[in-house]
């Protein structure tokens, strides 16, 4: 009889397609029945495991989807590296209140510093609560752009747009005005996140032309949020190159400030 019932139960589950809960049934149902648990109990660890399962399954679609190249969270970067970086501002950014705000965020930096890492965290923190999210870097951003102007675009309407390493190749004139139009598109109906590694008195040597590049800053830093990153590359540590740089004294300094 109880063969009988386990057979039902596990049909019924398949059927309603909680397959994770299939998976781990017996021994689910195996540990209660050692432990004395309740039916109760038992019921409740089998379909915990489940939405975990299906919470998975969806963030890892949604990441697939997003085009993140790696997966990186919060918890593995490392700010011992970088002393001086306020923490706290960093860390106010994963409440994802930046979202309904429609505000931007924009890492500056030299390469090396994390600032890919810390947009990828966010992008996947948005993920798991079910925003929209779409990562590119500005190059392929570019050739997406000359593609098409059509609307619906995953690039355009997207809750969250990582546009990835802003300044590390040149942009025509013709290739700055389809940014700008980009950046109006989303201004103050989504979020963009912009990684770079020039400041923002280079962007008028990046984008050849003043206006437009005012026109992108302004847009951009209306309702934004900008962490200045000043240091060594990680990808650097132990090398006898970094450990030239530290004898000369480069700037380690770093700052993190809402503009």
């Amino acid at each position: 009889m109880e063969q009988l019932t386990f057979d039902r139960l596990q049909d019924n589950l398949k059927r309603l397609k909680l397959f994770k809960a299939v998976e781990i049934l017996d021994d689910v149902a195996t540990l209660s029945q050692a432990n004395g648990g309740s039916y109760l109990s038992f019921l409740d660890q089998l379909l915990e495991e489940e939405v975990a399962a299906k919470d998975k399954r969806r963030v890892d679609t949604a990441m697939k989807i997003a085009g993140l190249p790696m997966a990186k969270t919060i918890e593995e970067y490392d700010f011992t590296f970088h002393p001086h970086l306020d923490k706290k501002s960093v860390m106010e950014l994963f409440d994802l209140t930046i979202l309904s705000k429609h505000e931007n965020v924009i890492f500056l930096g030299p390469p090396g510093v994390g600032k890919t890492h810390l947009a990828i965290a966010l992008a996947i923190k948005a993920c798991y609560h079910g925003f929209r999210v779409y990562f590119t870097t500005m190059h392929t951003l570019i050739a997406k752009l000359k593609e098409s102007q059509a609307k619906g675009k995953a690039y355009l309407n997207s809750s969250l747009v990582i546009v990835d390493e802003v300044g590390y190749l040149p942009v025509t004139s013709q290739e700055a005005y389809l940014f700008f139009q980009f950046v109006t598109y989303r201004y103050e109906k989504s979020s963009t996140i912009i990684t770079s590694n020039k400041s923002f008195s280079d962007w008028q040597e990046l984008f050849g032309d003043p206006v437009i590049a005012s026109a992108i800053l302004d847009r951009l830093l209306h309702h934004c949020r900008v962490i200045n990153i000043k240091g060594h590359s990680y990808r650097l540590q132990g090398h006898a190159f970094a450990k030239q740089l530290s004898q000369k004294g480069g700037d380690s300094t770093i700052s993190a400030s809402p503009d």
